[in-house]
C-alpha cells in the first residue's frame, strides 16, 4: 500500500473525471490521498471532495504562502474556523514561506507562517511546509520550535547537508515528481537519507514524474514515484511502500 500525502484533487483540473482518478489511485494500491489547503476558495471544493470520498481522503487546514495578503490574518481565521466546524484535519498546511512566485508580502508570509506554527503545536497537529526559495529562512524561523514542532518539508527543495539537519531535529521530508528528474539534487537526498524519514506526495496536478511530464499529474502516479527511489536506493519496491507508508501513518497519525 502506499499513500499520497500531497495532493490537490479538489481543484478544477479534476472537476470532470475525479471518479475515475480516484478510483485509478486505489487501483494501484495508493489506498490514502491527503489533501492541503490553498486559501479560502480552495475550503469548498476540499470538504465537498472529503465528503465523496471520505473512506480515503483527509484533510489538512492552513493558508498557502503565496494566498497570503495583508488581509491574511482575517483569512486564515475563517479558514481555520470553518474547516474545524466541518472536520477534523490532520495537519496544518500547506503552509510556509515562498520567495519565487511574489516577494511583496514576504514580511506577513513570515506573519502567517508563524500563526500557523503556533497553531499547529497548540493542536498537537503536524505541520506540512512549503519552503520554495525560503529554505535557510524557514531553517532559521523554526529553530526556536525545535522539539515542539513536527511536520513535513513538502517537496524538499534542499541538499544533502540541509535535509540531514532536519532530520536530526525530527522532520520528514516529502519527496514527489521533483525527484525524478535528470539532475535533480532531490535524487541524491533520496539515495543517502534514512528512508524513515521520507514520505511519499505527487502534489497533483502539479509535478508529475519524469516520464509523465507535460501531462496532469495525479495521485496514481506515487507509484512511479516509489520505484524510482526504490532503484536510486538499490532496495526493492516492496521495502520502500511499506516504510514510507509506515512514516506517514506515525507523521499524520491516521
Amino acid at each position: 500500500m502506499l499513500i499520497d500525502t500531497h495532493t490537490h484533487l479538489y481543484l478544477e483540473d479534476f472537476k470532470d473525471d475525479i471518479g475515475i482518478v480516484i478510483q485509478n489511485a486505489l487501483q494501484n494500491d495508493i489506498q490514502k490521498m491527503l489533501l492541503p489547503n490553498i486559501d479560502m476558495d480552495s475550503v469548498e471544493p476540499m470538504l465537498n471532495l472529503h465528503q465523496q470520498f471520505k473512506d480515503c481522503t483527509y484533510i489538512m487546514t492552513g493558508l498557502h504562502p503565496t494566498s497570503v495578503d495583508k488581509a491574511w490574518r482575517t483569512t486564515l481565521n475563517n479558514i481555520l474556523t470553518t474547516i474545524e466546524k466541518q472536520a477534523k484535519p490532520i495537519a496544518v498546511g500547506e503552509a510556509g514561506i515562498d520567495l519565487y512566485w511574489d516577494k511583496t508580502f514576504v514580511e506577513e508570509q513570515k506573519e502567517a507562517f508563524i500563526f500557523q506554527i503556533e497553531y499547529a503545536i497548540n493542536n498537537n497537529l503536524p505541520i506540512v511546509i512549503h519552503s520554495r526559495n525560503s529554505l535557510d529562512l524557514i531553517i532559521e524561523m523554526i529553530k526556536p520550535y525545535q522539539g515542539k514542532l513536527r511536520g513535513v518539508f513538502h517537496c524538499f527543495p534542499g541538499h544533502v547537508q540541509q535535509a540531514i539537519q532536519l532530520v536530526d531535529q525530527g522532520f520528514y521530508l516529502g519527496l514527489g515528481g521533483v525527484v525524478t528528474y535528470k539532475n535533480a539534487k532531490m535524487a541524491e537526498v533520496a539515495a543517502q537519507l534514512p528512508l524513515e524519514s521520507i514520505i511519499l506526495e505527487t502534489d497533483a496536478p502539479f509535478l508529475s514524474p519524469q516520464g509523465k511530464r507535460g501531462q496532469r499529474n495525479e495521485s496514481a502516479n506515487i507509484k512511479d514515484i516509489a520505484l524510482f527511489i526504490a532503484e536510486k536506493r538499490n532496495t526493492d519496491f516492496e521495502t520502500i511502500c511499506k516504510v514510507t507508508t509506515a512514516n506517514a501513518y506515525k507523521l499524520f497519525d491516521l
